[in-house]
Parts: C-alpha cells; sequence; structure tokens
C-alpha cells in the first residue's frame, strides 16, 4: 500500500491538472505497474528528479545540537545550542552561540505567523512525540526532536522572506535574559483577544463571497494531500512496528540454532551456519529500521503538520479576503466614510494573495523534492536489504552442496 500511494505523490508534476495531488479513483491497495521507461537504479531515480535550477550560495549556516537536560523544582527541559555562522551585514558578528528551549522555538514560530499571516511557515515537532514510540526524555526522543528544530531554523534561513524577519535575528543571536526581555515587548493579553474575536467574527459571518479561483484550487488540493498524507504516515508507522517485531523474533531465532547445534554433532556446522545467516540478516533488518526511522517516518510526519499549517495559512487569507468584503458592504450604505480604509484593505488583500502564491509555487516544489528523495531512498534501501539478506543465505547454500561423485565414492568404500 505504501507504494501505490508513493506512486500518486511522485504523479505531481501532471502539466494538466497542476493542482491534482492524487488520483481520486486509485485506491491505496492498487499497486500501479512500473513504466518501461522507468530507470531501474534508484540512485539513477534520484539523480533524474533533482532540479535544475541550483540554489544560491547561502550566506547563513544553522546548527542545533549539544541537547542538555534542565531539572527545577518545578519542571524538568532541554535547552540546544544553537550556533549561527553568516556573513551578513546586519549581523554585528559573524558566529553566534545561545542555547534554547523548546518554548523559545515556539515563540519563533508565532511571531512568524503574526508577521507573515499568509506565508508557510515550517513545522515544529509537536509539544509531546506520538504515543507508542519513545518515552519523553529519553535519547532517542531528544535527538529526534533535535534534528527537528534544526531543520526548522535551517528552513527558514532558506526562505526568501523570513530569513531576514527581526524576530530571526534576535532568536539567533541575543542571550536569554535579552530574549526574555523582548518577548514582554510582543503584544499583550487583549490585543491576542482582540485578534482571535475578529477570526471568530469572520468565521460567523461565512465564507468569503468572491475567493478567487486559485485559492479555491489550493483549498481543495490541501483537503485531498492532508488525507493521503496521513494515511501514509499511518501505514508508514504499521510498517515500521511490524519490521521492530519481526527484528525483535529473529533476535532470538539465532541463538537457537546455535544451542540446538551442540546436541546434534552431525548437523553441528549447519545448524551453526543458520545461526550466523540469521544473524546476518538480524543486522540487515536493524540498518533497514534505521533508515525507515531516519529518512521515511521524520519526512511522512513533518508533512502532516504541513498540511496542517497550509489549511491556517489559507483561512487567514479568507480572513483578510473577508474583512475587506465587509467594509465594502458598509461602503455601499455609507458612501466615503470608509473609502480611504477600503484602499488600505483591498492593498492588504492584494498582497496577502501574492504572498501566498509565491510562497505557495516554493513550498510545492520543495515539497516535490522531499517526497521523492524520500520514496527513492526507500526503496534504495530495501533493495540493498534484499540483495545483502539473499547473498547471505546463497553463500551458505553453496557451502552445503556435496558434490555427488564424492559421495558416492565414500560410500563404495570398506
Amino acid at each position: 500500500p505504501l507504494l501505490a500511494a508513493a506512486a500518486d505523490v511522485l504523479a505531481l508534476d501532471d502539466e494538466e491538472d497542476d493542482l491534482e495531488v492524487f488520483s481520486k479513483d486509485t485506491s491505496l491497495a492498487e499497486v500501479n505497474s512500473l513504466s518501461p521507461s522507468m530507470p531501474i537504479s534508484p540512485s539513477s531515480m534520484i539523480n533524474q528528479y533533482k532540479f535544475e535550477d541550483e540554489p544560491e550560495l547561502r550566506d547563513l549556516f544553522i546548527t542545533v545540537d549539544d541537547p542538555e537536560s534542565h531539572i527545577t523544582a518545578i519542571e524538568t527541559f532541554i535547552t540546544y545550542r544553537v550556533v549561527t555562522k553568516t556573513s551578513r551585514g546586519e549581523f554585528d558578528s559573524s558566529e553566534y552561540e545561545v542555547r534554547r528551549r523548546y518554548q523559545d522555538f515556539l515563540w519563533l514560530k508565532s511571531k512568524l505567523e503574526e508577521a507573515h499571516p499568509t506565508l508557510i511557515i515550517p513545522p515544529l515537532p509537536e509539544k509531546f512525540i506520538m504515543k507508542g514510540m519513545v518515552e519523553r526524555f529519553n535519547d532517542e526522543f531528544i535527538e529526534t526532536r533535535r534534528k527537528a528544530l534544526h531543520k526548522f531554523l535551517n528552513r527558514i534561513a532558506d526562505h526568501p522572506t523570513l530569513t531576514f524577519n527581526e524576530d530571526f535575528k534576535i532568536f539567533l543571536t541575543a542571550q536569554a535574559w535579552e530574549l526574555s526581555s523582548h518577548k514582554k515587548q510582543g503584544p499583550g493579553l487583549l490585543s491576542r483577544m482582540g485578534q482571535t474575536v475578529r477570526a471568530v467574527a469572520s468565521s460567523v459571518r461565512g465564507g468569503v463571497k468572491n475567493r478567487p479561483e486559485m485559492f479555491t484550487e489550493m483549498n481543495n488540493y490541501m483537503e485531498t494531500f492532508s488525507q493521503k498524507i496521513i494515511v501514509l504516515d499511518k501505514i508508514a508507522h504499521r510498517i515500521y512496528k511490524e519490521e521492530r517485531e519481526y527484528f525483535n523474533e529473529m533476535k532470538e531465532y539465532g541463538p537457537i540454532h546455535t544451542l540446538w547445534s551442540a546436541s546434534e554433532e552431525d548437523i553441528a556446522d549447519s545448524l551453526k551456519g543458520v545461526a550466523s545467516c540469521i544473524e546476518k540478516c538480524c543486522r540487515a533488518t536493524e540498518k533497514r529500521m534505521a533508515g525507515l526511522s531516519e529518512h521515511l517516518l521524520p519526512i511522512l510526519h513533518e508533512y502532516v503538520l504541513y498540511s496542517e499549517i497550509l489549511m491556517g495559512v489559507l483561512k487567514r487569507r479568507d480572513q483578510i479576503q473577508s474583512e475587506f468584503e465587509s467594509k465594502v458592504d458598509v461602503l455601499a450604505n455609507k458612501k466615503d466614510l470608509f473609502s480611504e480604509e477600503i484602499g488600505k484593505l483591498e492593498d492588504k488583500v492584494e498582497c496577502a494573495n501574492n504572498a501566498l502564491k509565491v510562497d505557495w509555487d516554493r513550498w510545492k516544489q520543495n515539497m516535490k523534492c522531499d517526497m521523492r528523495s524520500m520514496f527513492t531512498n526507500m526503496a534504495e534501501n530495501n533493495l540493498c536489504y534484499y540483495e545483502e539478506c539473499l547473498a547471505t543465505w546463497e553463500s551458505f547454500l553453496a557451502s552445503q552442496r556435496v558434490d555427488p561423485h564424492v559421495e558416492e565414492d565414500s560410500e563404495d568404500r570398506p
């Protein structure tokens, strides 16, 4: 099912209908046949799907590392070291090193959303990781979160607009007490409540009247994309769970043959050979699981979060247009009273539309690249896994073959 859904994802380049994510008539259980023109080597597939345009030279490099636990009487939390190296003139130094906790990342994300309501802000990992994967604050959880936070900051750094946000610069450069002081200068509770009230009022009034067709198509695209990526995420986690169960059973299976060989002298070598093959396959399975947890699960889940973010961005765009339309309705009854305000709102709608259009195209290009790389990496890992296991067992079988002439000669001897 995962391969069938992957085939749907990789069909995103359909020129006839650029906003269609997946074929609605294709179920996840259907497996698409491979095209004869499809390259055989997964590596060549990755090369084929690389974008022609090379990224510009970067002038901002960010690393998130060195997690450190902090235990107080009130709470337990982790801080991460954020190292920034840059050649930009607006920075006072070329290198900065600060420590940030998860709440600081949440603050940055909220400030970016506030300043750029119709840009696509990269997702953060959830406050608590998914149940059943790892326990909170163990090494695997901390490393998973560290990688996600590292990706979050670097996606912002690579964004043509977000990278120059002032709050982002403060996040990277300010010491802890300076950042705390800056947070207190943000909008107060009444201001945030006012924004919430306006959003609720907008939703109560209903949808926008004259939403451009492009944004209706975006909404439809994201609804379909969200459904499919959630299914893919669930399938991938089920595969990982089954792989882990298989791995745990195989770890017990090999030693049994070793113990068995101690009581069967005639076939002791063969039993030890089987145990050795199982052990090698066990190591290959462990490597395959690491590939799934490293390259498949995080990317799929990131785009589950992206789907939620994009739905929120589209709602905020609609809210801006709804506010504009309500003022236009009022102006129809009270001419010239709100003409200046209407002009400002019209400009705001136009800016929101243009910002979202550009960011939408950029996000789609990144999404296609990530998905293709993820699925081709998975295919290559699977190929290496099965080749390694097959070679292990073929080598064992070759060592167990007995020359029939030798066997006949041994039987003829007195």
